[in-house]
């Protein structure tokens, strides 16, 4: 069984940088899509980014042109780097790894970390 650990979250001032890492254990990771989602307070979850096991990406239209998502398949890790963070961008943000992008919701997930970013 995959596990997964985020880690990187933390308070940020709008406009600032910020990049989040997801370690994966196991050996399927190559092969896995792999995902970050993120959940505000009183707010369903959404997807944030995605990426394939080929490195094809999606993105949320709200992070569009500000994160980008990328993996290190040596280190088993996926990266989410946010630019040009919003006070919207606030959530607990968790990764998550299916064998493909449309299962990810069912795959298995992180215990989340926290992003704030403060105006």
């Amino acid at each position: 069984q995959v596990q997964l650990v985020e880690s990187g979250g933390g308070l940020v001032q709008a406009g600032g940088s910020l990049r989040l890492s997801c370690a994966a254990s196991g050996s399927t990771f190559s092969i896995n899509a792999m995902g970050w989602y993120r959940q505000a307070p009183g707010k369903p979850r959404e997807m944030v980014a995605a990426i394939s096991s080929g490195g094809s990406t999606d993105y949320a239209d709200s992070v569009k042109g500000r994160f980008s998502i990328s993996r290190d398949n040596a280190k088993n890790t996926v990266y989410l780097q946010m630019n040009a963070v919003k006070p919207e961008d606030t959530a607990v943000y968790y990764c998550a790894t299916a064998r493909i992008v449309a299962r990810l919701e069912s795959g298995v997930w992180g215990q989340g970390t926290q992003v704030t970013v403060s105006s």
